[in-house]
């Protein structure tokens, strides 16, 4: 198991019946913020949704990846457990 020392710093909740909940901001090892990443309700329930922007093309295009499947799991467990307990 990969381990990180992240930390949620903010939780923005959204009123409203639209999918888009909130977002939330992550410090990763007190080196790297990651602002933005959006916590939707999907047909399964909440999940994480990475930043992203949009090209001049108008496709949509994140600009934060996990590299592989143990940092994407933590992270999306740590933010969704930080959105729930607000």
């Amino acid at each position: 198991m990969v381990s990180l020392s992240m930390e949620v710093k903010q939780v923005h909740k959204l009123n409203g019946d639209g999918k888009l909940k909130g977002f939330v901001d992550v410090a990763i090892a007190d080196l790297v913020m990651i602002r933005g990443l959006r916590i939707i309700d999907g047909k399964n329930g909440l999940f994480v949704g990475m930043p992203r922007r949009q090209g001049t093309d108008g496709q949509w295009y994140p600009t934060v990846l996990p590299l592989n499947e143990e940092v994407k799991n933590q992270l999306n467990e740590m933010v969704l457990e930080a959105y729930q307990g607000q």
